[in-house]
């Protein structure tokens, strides 16, 4: 059975598990206090251009936007993000359990506007409802499609003209940085973001994200939060070590691209058999619109998702790679399809 369920099926990149077994007997400060840490704090500040921000390390991305949402926003502001942003599928109501609402905006590609932030802003309008005060994005979105610098320049002048923060969820940062059509660079983020964070769990890393606060108000006790959180490991050297393997040279990216070229492929293969797709992704996500028999069959040998239901006869399923996959397995799957479509 091959997973293309999702993009942490594996475990970690083997530098990874040989730099964990190498410190495995070392003595450190726990709660990131130790060297590993420290170096991974300043590869991340050299590689995004940012020699002021902070930098923290948490376990995954869930309780990264769970902590620092809760900790950048006063309990009656609410946070502005598309329906289909993870906040508002996949994280079981985190934000709304720390007191704050989720303005969700209907996007057909998975991403915000200006005009869509606007509307929302506009929509509330005194102290009888909750106040916008941050946006969030993910880049690659929920659905695989990635941001321009252009469009990532005007929603920042969009949440400045609002006095909004701007918030990323990079998860899958790895992938959107390397499709094709990505103009965007690390060194971008810092000059248009407030905060980010580099995800670890989806490229590489056993588990982890860098949260990267740039607006040094919101960086101001931040430490407290996330401890208060439950986000402040023990034994954070784990986190850090990760990272320091991550960034010492251009891994994160390489695995990043390594995923997409994969997606690349089964996209042609779909298409070379006529199948359309939900978004035209350029990420390491891809949604073909399949037959429900089709579907079943493939799904002998190949885990997957279901993403929307068309019609009747129709599903746009979703296909999700990652940077431990290889070849042979695409192979393969390509081969079941073929041999699917000619019966």
């Amino acid at each position: 059975m091959i997973l293309f369920s999702s993009d942490y099926c594996e475990g970690a990149h083997p530098r990874i598990m040989d730099a964990l077994a190498r410190t495995n007997f070392e003595q450190t400060e726990g709660y990131e206090e130790d060297p590993h840490c420290d170096n991974a704090r300043v590869l991340i500040k050299r590689a995004v251009g940012c020699p002021d921000c902070d930098i923290y390390f948490l376990s995954g991305g869930t309780q990264t936007n769970m902590a620092f949402i809760a900790h950048a926003l006063k309990p009656w502001q609410a946070v502005i993000a598309a329906e289909t942003g993870h906040i508002c599928t996949h994280e079981t109501g985190a934000i709304e359990a720390s007191g704050h609402k989720i303005i969700a905006v209907p996007s057909k590609d998975g991403k915000l506007t200006p005009q869509l932030i606007q509307a929302a802003v506009d929509a509330h309008t005194d102290h009888h409802m909750v106040a916008p005060k941050m946006v969030y994005l993910s880049d690659s979105t929920e659905i695989g499609t990635i941001y321009t610098k252009a469009e990532l320049s005007a929603i920042r002048k969009a949440c400045d003209r609002n006095s909004l923060y701007l918030y990323m969820d990079g998860a899958r940062l790895a992938s959107a940085l390397t499709a094709p059509g990505n103009d965007l660079a690390l060194t971008d983020f810092p000059k248009l973001c407030d905060a980010f964070y580099i995800g670890g769990t989806k490229c590489g890393a056993l588990f982890g994200e860098a949260l990267v606060l740039v607006n040094p108000a919101l960086a101001e006790d931040f430490n407290f939060t996330l401890k208060q959180r439950g986000g402040l490991f023990a034994k954070g050297r784990i986190l850090g070590i990760q990272f320091e393997e991550l960034f010492k040279d251009n891994l994160y990216l390489e695995l990043g691209a390594h995923a997409n070229g994969l997606a690349a492929r089964l996209k042609t293969a779909f298409e070379d058999k006529g199948f359309s797709f939900l978004v035209d992704s350029p990420s390491n996500q891809i949604f073909p619109i399949l037959p429900n028999e089709l579907i079943a069959e493939l799904r002998r040998k190949t885990s997957f998702r279901d993403q929307e239901t068309i019609d009747e006869g129709h599903t746009a399923v979703r296909f999700v790679t990652s940077w431990a996959m290889t070849d042979d397995m695409v192979d393969s799957f390509i081969k079941d399809l073929d041999r699917q479509c000619h019966e």
